[in-house]
C-alpha cells in the first residue's frame, strides 16, 4: 500500500542543484517581511531553525476539488538549519496538480525569489517502476545563512479521495504560529479531533473553520523515543454535507464502516486459476500440519521481487491490489498484492485470510478515536487458524476467531514471528462488517533471545584464546540477518571483527562462520579468535580481566541527565555463559559483587563460581516492551548505568 513515502528524505540529500547563479534583490511578498519581523524567544543552541509562520488554507469546492494554499516563514538559527530552506510538495499525477510554487529568502535584508526556473519535478519513491506520487521542490539551501528567513507559498490541488484532512502543526522545529483553515461550501459541517496535545478548538466563521495553535517547542532527538508524528501536535478533521445523499461513500462513521469500504476493494482481487493452485499444492505437498502449509505459502510470496506500480491512486488505487492472477503471472507485487496472492493461495487449501492495513513505522501513531484509512500506510494478512496452530503472533478476534497475524512483505521475518515495528500497532482487519480496528500481537521476550556461550584459555601473560557461539532467535535474529544479507562477505567479517575488538583490545579473528536459519527464525554465529593483551598483568603478580569479554547485541547508553519524551523498550531476552580457564599457577582472588536488579519493565542478574580451576560467568538481561512515561526516565537510566558499571568490573587473579 504506497501511502507513506519512504524515500523523499534520501533524495533530498544527493540533489546538486545550484542556484547561485541568481542575484539578491527581489521583493519579498508583504506576508513573509511582516513574518520575518517576529521576535523569537532564545533557543538551545542545538536547534536548527524555528517556523515563524506555517499557513494551510484549504478550500473544498462544488466542484468536488481541494484547494490548498500554503505559507511558511522559516528562519535560519544555525549552519546545520540551512537544510531546512526546501519548499517540498507531494502530489498525484491522477487526481492532483500543483498550481503555483514560489519561494523567497531574505539574507541581510534583502530578497532573492524562485520560481518555476528553480522547481524540481521528481519521482517520490525511484526503487518504484511506476509511481504516481511526485514531489515538486525548490532548495534554497546553498543561499540560506544563519539569520537568513526563508519564505514560500504553494498553491495545490486535489481530488480527495473521502471527506477528511490531517494536518501536522508543526515538524520537529519550533512554531510560532501555525494555523489551518477549511472552507465548505454552503450546507457542510466539519468537526475535528485533537492529538498530542490540548484539545484545539476551531474558530466557525460561517462556513469557514480556523484552527490555530502557538509556541510549540522544539522536539528534542532522543535515543528510545517515539517518532516525531507521535509527539507532535496534529489535527484529524472531518468534513461532510448535511445532506447524506450528497456524501458519495467518502464518509466514514466507524471502523466497520471502512472494513466494508475497503473489503469492497481487495476481495474482488482474489483470484484463483490453474497456475495459483498448482503452485500452492506443489508448495505444501510436504507439510505435515496445518502451521507448516502456512509457512510454506508465507515464504514463497515473501520471496516475491517487492515492486510497487502505483497507477489511479488518487481513484483508490492505494487500496486496490492488483488481482492475485496478475501477481503470481507477473512475479512481484507491492505489500497490498502480496497479501492478495497469499491470500488466494491459501484458499485453495480451504484456509481464510484477511487483508490488514497497518502503519508502519511507529506502533502507537494509530489513534483508535479517528476512524479513518488515512492512518495506515502498510498491508499485511491475518490468517484463520485452528487450535492445532500454535504462535506467539496469533490473536483472538472477537468475530473471527484465532488468527495468525504475518507480514508477507518483510522477507527477514517469517511466518510465526512480525516485525517489531508493528508489534502492538493498531490495526484494521478488513473483513467486511467482521472488521474491525484490533491491537496486533506482541511477542513475550523468549521470542527474541539472545544465547551466547564464551570459552576462553587465559595464558599467565593474560592473552587467552578462546570461542563465541551464539544464537539469536526472533526479532533478535532479524538484525543478524538484515546485516548478513546487507554487505559482503568481507564486510561482514570487519563488522564481526569491530565489535570483537570493541570489547577485546587488538583481539585477532582467527575463524567466523555465520549461519542463517529463517526457517525457525534464528542466526547462527561462531567464532574463534585470540587476544594478547586481554588480561592486565602487574607486578608478575596480579592478572586483571573483565569477565564481559564482548557487548551485548545492540547495547544502550542513556548519557543525558534529563529526558524530554517518553522511553520505549522493546521486547528480549539476552543469557551469556563465560567459562574462563585460568592460567597455571593462579587463582581467583577478587570477583566483582554479583548483581540482581528487577524493575517492572526488565531485570538484570550476574553469577560468578569458580570450579575446577574455571571462572564461570553467567550474565542474564530480560526487558519488556514498554513505553515509560519521563517521569521514570531515572529509574530506565539508572538501570542501564547498572548493568554497564557490572560489565565494566573486573575479575582479580592471584598468582599461588
Amino acid at each position: 500500500m504506497k501511502l507513506f513515502i519512504r524515500s523523499f528524505l534520501v533524495l533530498l540529500g544527493v540533489l546538486v542543484f545550484s542556484l547561485s547563479s541568481l542575484a539578491f534583490g527581489d521583493k519579498a511578498p508583504d506576508w513573509l517581511r511582516q513574518a520575518s519581523g517576529v521576535t523569537t524567544p532564545s533557543y538551545d543552541k542545538k536547534v536548527p531553525a524555528v517556523v515563524l509562520s506555517s499557513r494551510q488554507n484549504v478550500t473544498f469546492g462544488q466542484n468536488g476539488k481541494l484547494v490548498t494554499v500554503k505559507k511558511e516563514a522559516i528562519k535560519i538559527l544555525t549552519k546545520e538549519g540551512k537544510a531546512s530552506a526546501i519548499a517540498r510538495v507531494f502530489y498525484l499525477v491522477s487526481s492532483g496538480k500543483i498550481r503555483n510554487i514560489k519561494a523567497w529568502l531574505i539574507r541581510g535584508g534583502k530578497t532573492k525569489s524562485y520560481g518555476k526556473n528553480e522547481t524540481l519535478d521528481i519521482i517520490s519513491d525511484p526503487d518504484d517502476i511506476y509511481n504516481e506520487y511526485r514531489i515538486k521542490l525548490i532548495d534554497a539551501s546553498r543561499d540560506a545563512e544563519i539569520g537568513s528567513v526563508f519564505g514560500y507559498t504553494i498553491t495545490s490541488e486535489e481530488e480527495p479521495l473521502y471527506f477528511q484532512e490531517k494536518w501536522f502543526a508543526q515538524s520537529n522545529l519550533p512554531s510560532i504560529n501555525s494555523q489551518y483553515t477549511l472552507n465548505l461550501p454552503v450546507g457542510w459541517k466539519a468537526t475535528s479531533e485533537t492529538f498530542n496535545h490540548a484539545r484545539i478548538s476551531p474558530n466557525v466563521s460561517g462556513n469557514s473553520y480556523t484552527w490555530s495553535v502557538r509556541n510549540l517547542p522544539f522536539v528534542k532527538s532522543e535515543p528510545m523515543s517515539p517518532s516525531v508524528v507521535n509527539m507532535v501536535p496534529w489535527l484529524a478533521v472531518n468534513y461532510a454535507p448535511e445532506d447524506p445523499s450528497q456524501a458519495n461513500n467518502k464518509v466514514f462513521n466507524n471502523w466497520t464502516d471502512i472494513s466494508k469500504w475497503t473489503s469492497a476493494l481487495y476481495d474482488p482481487q482474489v483470484i484463483i486459476n490453474d497456475e495459483i493452485a498448482a503452485k500452492a499444492k506443489e508448495l505444501t505437498a510436504n507439510a505435515r500440519n496445518e502451521f507448516e502449509k502456512i509457512y510454506a505459502i508465507g515464504k514463497y510470496v515473501q520471496n516475491l521481487q517487492y515492486i510497487s506500480i502505483d497507477i489511479d491512486v488518487g481513484h483508490g488505487n492505494g487500496y486496490r491490489p492488483r488481482p492475485s492472477d496478475l501477481v503470481m503471472s507477473r512475479g512481484y507485487g507491492d505489500c497490498k498484492n502480496k497479501a492478495t496472492l497469499m491470500r488466494a493461495m491459501l484458499k485453495v487449501l480451504k484456509i481464510k485470510a484477511y487483508p490488514v492495513a497497518i502503519f508502519s513505522g511507529d506502533p502507537t501513531f494509530v489513534q483508535a478515536k479517528w476512524a479513518s484509512p488515512g492512518q495506515f500506510n502498510h498491508c499485511i494478512i491475518a490468517v484463520s487458524v485452528s487450535d492445532e496452530t500454535k504462535s506467539p503472533t496469533i490473536i483472538n478476534h472477537k468475530n473471527l476467531g484465532r488468527l495468525l497475524i504475518f507480514d508477507a512483505t518483510d522477507d527477514l521475518t517469517p511466518v510465526g514471528d512480525l516485525p517489531d515495528y508493528l508489534q502492538g500497532s493498531l490495526a484494521l482487519i478488513m473483513a467486511g462488517e467482521n472488521g474491525d480496528l484490533t491491537r496486533m500481537p506482541v511477542t513475550p521476550p523468549g521470542s527474541n533471545t539472545l544465547e551466547r556461550n564464551v570459552d576462553i584459555k587465559m595464558a599467565e601473560n593474560g592473552s587467552v584464546i578462546g570461542t563465541i557461539r551464539e544464537v539469536t532467535r526472533g526479532q533478535s535474529s532479524k538484525y543478524e540477518r538484515a546485516l548478513f544479507r546487507k554487505v559482503s562477505k568481507s564486510d561482514y567479517r570487519k563488522i564481526v571483527e569491530r565489535w570483537l575488538t570493541s570489547g577485546a583490545t587488538a583481539a585477532k579473528l582467527m575463524k567466523f562462520s555465520p549461519t542463517d536459519n529463517p526457517t525457525n527464525a534464528s542466526f547462527d554465529l561462531n567464532i574463534e579468535f585470540s587476544a594478547p593483551t586481554y588480561g592486565q598483568l602487574m607486578q608478575n603478580r596480579l592478572l586483571i580481566f573483565k569477565p564481559a569479554i564482548v557487548s551485548r547485541s545492540r547495547s544502550i547508553y542513556l548519557t543525558e541527565k534529563e529526558r524530554v519524551h517518553p522511553i520505549r523498550l522493546e521486547s528480549s531476552s539476552f543469557t551469556e555463559k563465560a567459562v574462563f580457564e585460568l592460567p597455571n599457577g593462579f587463582r581467583v582472588d577478587e570477583v566483582p559483587d554479583e548483581v540482581n536488579l528487577r524493575t517492572s519493565f526488565g531485570g538484570y542478574t550476574t553469577k560468578y563460581e569458580v570450579r575446577d580451576g574455571k571462572l564461570i560467568f553467567k550474565r542474564t538481561m530480560t526487558t519488556k516492551r514498554s513505553i515509560l512515561p519521563t517521569k521514570q526516565y531515572g529509574s530506565v537510566r539508572s538501570f542501564y548505568k547498572k548493568i554497564l558499571d557490572a560489565e565494566q568490573s573486573p575479575v582479580v587473579l592471584l598468582r599461588k
